[in-house]
């Protein structure tokens, strides 16, 4: 099992910046894929961004050049840089881990971001 604690979340106005992260404990030495997605009040749950134990990004592309998925796999910990936030980025941000071998994923709790305008 593998458990996941996000912070950094919070409320910051329009323009503004935060960095999310997400800590993983328990089995993390068979983690591939961290990632980051969010889920607005009455939306699907959506891919923010996912780096490989290895680095390889793969990002949303209307979020590409906002925000930036980083890893301390050290630390075994994922970061979020939000930079020049809109409203629109209002949401809850799941931290996510992947096991390619098994074809697990496990979630972390979710971090409130508001922006206000």
């Amino acid at each position: 099992q593998v458990q996941l604690a996000e912070s950094g979340g919070g409320l910051v106005q329009a323009g503004g910046s935060l960095r999310l992260s997400c800590v993983a404990s328990g089995r993390t030495s068979g983690i591939d894929d961290m990632g980051w997605y969010r889920q607005a009040p009455g939306q699907q749950r959506e891919l923010v961004a996912v780096i490989s134990r290895g680095g390889t990004t793969n990002y949303a592309d209307v979020l590409k050049g906002r925000f930036t998925i980083s890893r301390d796999n050290a630390k075994n910990t994922v970061y979020l840089q939000m930079n020049s936030l809109k409203p629109e980025d209002t949401a809850v941000y799941y931290c996510n881990a992947r096991i390619a071998l098994f074809d697990v994923n496990f979630w972390g709790q979710g971090t409130q971001v508001t922006v206000s305008s």
